[in-house]
């Protein structure tokens, strides 16, 4: 089962700012007016670039094979045998290979706004008054609700991820190495807005 987690905010977001450049794009060509028309088309090319970088690029992958961690100018794949510690912060670590090495999660964060309302969230529920009554839950409903007590989305994410490694050396896997590589699509549009930002610069 393939699981991909990223900042829903974050994602919508940067589609909603490709569809607004996409449209701004199809104006900018048909009404081109020499220099002007290139330098705003380098300006929407560069802040383009900056949202597909951090907003759209960035994911966890979770999925048999391994940990695919997508970060925003690299990504790392992880075979589950060789993850290690996981903690949790503001941003999930993960620790691998027989080393002191570990990788960031750019994806899914805890801001101090979610922690507290996770905490608010394991905290007893007061008793009502004599005459209240509170709606019933199912067993299904109670055990997600303990599950999800005090956690936020990061640290069910990260629960996740150390259930994974531990079941893949149960298993007896292989712990396989590492595999960290550039992200090509973050270069190749990076280099886009800059030959951008160039072609303005040179058209008279």
């Amino acid at each position: 089962m393939r699981q991909v987690f990223r900042s829903k905010f974050a994602f919508v977001l940067g589609w909603v700012w490709v569809a607004f450049v996409a449209a701004n794009t199809v104006d900018l060509i048909v009404r081109y007016s020499g220099k002007p028309s290139m330098v705003a088309g380098a300006v929407l090319g560069v802040l383009t670039a900056m949202v597909y970088v951090i907003a759209l690029r960035p994911a966890t992958v979770v999925e048999e094979p391994a940990l695919t961690v997508r970060n925003p100018f690299r990504t790392t794949v992880l075979p589950w045998a060789s993850v290690g510690e996981v903690s949790v912060s503001h941003a999930i670590t993960v620790g691998y290979g027989e080393g002191e090495q570990s990788v960031r999660l750019w994806t899914p964060t805890a801001t101090a706004r979610e922690r507290a309302k996770a905490q608010g969230r394991g905290m007893a529920t007061p008793r009502r008054g004599r005459f209240r009554t509170e709606p019933a839950l199912t067993k299904a409903e109670q055990s997600a609700q303990q599950a999800f007590a005090g956690k936020t989305h990061a640290d069910w994410v990260g629960d996740q991820i150390t259930e994974r490694a531990e079941t893949a050396r149960r298993r007896k896997e292989e712990a396989g190495p590492a595999t960290i590589t550039w992200a090509i699509d973050s270069l190749v549009v990076l280099g886009v807005s800059l030959a951008l930002v160039v072609a303005a610069i040179l058209v008279p």
